[in-house]
């Protein structure tokens, strides 16, 4: 993440949400690191698909903002260097081969600054595959509670604007006016299940939420997030079971030598 906005609970994380590197599994074979090749993985959480990512190359480095996410990733994964570090501002003592991030760029509002710190840490020829929260993303879920917050006085925690979800064209955009060849871009509908048949879009609203409820008593927040899972059942709960409505962008992309940047 940009910054620790608030403290990761690095055990919901893996016991519940351990979708975010599962889904991200395949990214790991989209980029497909190369035996001898330093790979950078910007905002690497616990460090399960940084471990994958050093399965394939044997030098990885993971960076994460979250102290949580790292103390946990350290314990888990030893034979992978983890360190503490903004992926806005971060600079590693070498250039890397290739840049791996998932499910990360979406909490960066200064895009630019992340993309521009991937540039700057990647030598000329090397690749990034990304993948994060695209246009739309996780949009049922955020105006019920946008809605619900305001209904209910807290207008400014109603306006927080938290996550960056751009368009195709925004991203691709920042990429290539930043020195990048973007080779695949997609957007795409990805309806995710929830762990919990009970509780899934409160554990949601308490792991990735949280800023929303700064300011709200714990008695009152728990309050709001059952309104707000009791808002979107409808649209959200199928056959027993609660899905997130994702909405996913994933690019490919390569650093060229001969660029004119703006």
């Amino acid at each position: 993440m940009q910054q620790e906005a608030y403290k990761w609970d690095s055990t919901l994380y893996d016991d519940k949400h351990s979708f975010v590197y599962r889904y991200g599994a395949d990214l790991v074979d989209m980029l497909g690191p190369k035996k001898g090749e330093k790979v950078l993985d910007l905002g690497c959480g616990s460090g399960a698909l940084t471990e994958a990512l050093r399965s394939r190359s044997g030098s990885v480095v993971g960076v994460d903002s979250s102290s949580e996410m790292i103390k946990k990733a350290r314990s888990t994964y030893p034979l992978c260097t983890f360190l503490k570090g903004d992926v806005r501002d971060f600079s590693g003592s070498h250039p890397f081969d290739c840049i791996f991030s998932n499910a990360t760029l979406h909490w960066v509002i200064e895009a630019e600054k992340a993309v521009k710190c991937m540039f700057e840490n990647l030598r000329y020829g090397g690749r990034v595959a990304l993948e994060f929260g695209g246009k739309n993303n996780v949009d049922t879920v955020i105006k019920a509670l946008r809605r619900i917050l305001f209904s209910k006085g807290y207008k400014e925690q109603s306006a927080l604007q938290l996550w960056y979800f751009p368009s195709i064209s925004t991203y691709t955009s920042l990429l290539e006016r930043n020195g990048f060849e973007v080779t695949l871009a997609e957007w795409y509908d990805r309806p995710t299940e929830l762990a919990d048949g009970e509780t899934g879009i409160l554990d949601w609203l308490s792991m990735f939420a949280k800023p929303f409820f700064k300011g709200i008593a714990a008695e009152e927040a728990s309050v709001i997030k059952k309104e707000v899972q009791g808002s979107v059942s409808g649209a959200l709960f199928k056959n027993g079971k609660w899905y997130a409505d994702y909405k996913r962008i994933r690019v490919l992309a390569r650093k060229i030598e001969n660029n004119n940047l703006k």
